[in-house]
């Protein structure tokens, strides 16, 4: 398609359907802005087809195996229902919660749910550590997420990155230093959580062994972690998760497995080398047979 004719042609039709004719300097401009825009379309569509061939026959990798996914998700529930329970019963003085306790039907109701998300919360952390002490996978996870010097050198090439100071990115291998604090914030979380929150539910128990300043200490830091905890996930997590210009508006990752060639490249690319390297190596040991 020409532009410049399509163009034309629509001056036409409209100079017909009017009765008028136009004035000729003013019509080479209109006819010369009806091009561009018509041009600008063309592009766009091939643009769209283009990007959809790619989509269609685009490459993915295994990132996460099902028993990740599933531990992520109970993880995120009952983190989820924590927060949304637990925060009117922190703030139960405010409006706001009044109005969430009027509409699932009390307080009661509210710490009951609270319990459930605990128990979830408890129930995935025996999951965890069983998956990283018993299984091969687990075990290598659990070292991929292990701090190493080349994160704090990745923390500081990466500022230098966004002050400007170099056009070099921090490369990545299997776990960012981001996602490392992740994991490792959850760890912390979950100790103070689950320790303090066992000690305020059975408060009648643990008030038979431990004084009673103890159970102020948990209250005190059951409440002031849960305020942590829940920033950390709204601010951090969820931008760095989902919210990133680069993968916004949500990150299907954690709930398929899979990572585009793409994302691996530009997010994880000394994992994407390993992972080439070694289906190179198997390729080689292949043809040898």
């Amino acid at each position: 398609m020409d532009p410049k004719k399509e163009a034309e042609k629509l001056i036409e039709e409209m100079e017909a359907e009017k009765g008028i004719t136009l004035d000729a300097e003013f019509r080479e401009k209109l006819k010369n802005e009806i091009a561009e825009k018509i041009k600008s379309e063309i592009e766009r569509k091939k643009r769209e087809a283009k990007r959809k061939v790619e989509k269609e026959g685009e490459e993915y990798f295994i990132r996460f195996s099902l028993n990740i996914r599933l531990q992520h998700l109970t993880l995120a529930i009952g983190v989820i229902l924590l927060i949304i329970t637990g925060l009117p019963i922190k703030f139960h003085e405010s409006k706001i919660a009044e109005l969430f306790f009027d509409l699932i039907g009390g307080i009661q109701v509210s710490r009951i749910l609270h319990r459930i998300g605990a128990a979830m919360l408890i129930f995935v952390s025996i999951w965890h550590t069983i998956y990283i002490a018993f299984t091969e996978e687990g075990r290598n996870e659990f070292k991929e997420l292990l701090p190493r010097k080349k994160d704090f050198l990745d923390f500081w090439q990466n500022i230098k990155y966004m002050l400007g100071k170099t056009n070099e990115r921090p490369k990545y291998g299997r776990y960012s230093y981001i996602e490392k604090f992740d994991y490792w914030a959850v760890y912390w979380g979950v100790v103070i959580m689950v320790l303090s929150g066992l000690i305020l539910w059975f408060h009648n128990f643990f008030l038979g062994i431990f004084p009673k300043f103890v159970f102020d200490i948990a209250k005190e830091a059951h409440s002031d972690e849960a305020m942590l905890a829940t920033l950390a996930i709204v601010i951090w997590h969820w931008y760095n998760a989902h919210f990133n210009p680069h993968i916004f508006p949500f990150n299907p990752t954690i709930f398929t497995g899979k990572i585009s060639k793409e994302r691996m490249i530009r997010e994880h690319p000394l994992e994407y080398e390993r992972i080439m390297k070694e289906k190179l190596t198997r390729e080689e040991k292949s043809d040898e047979r």
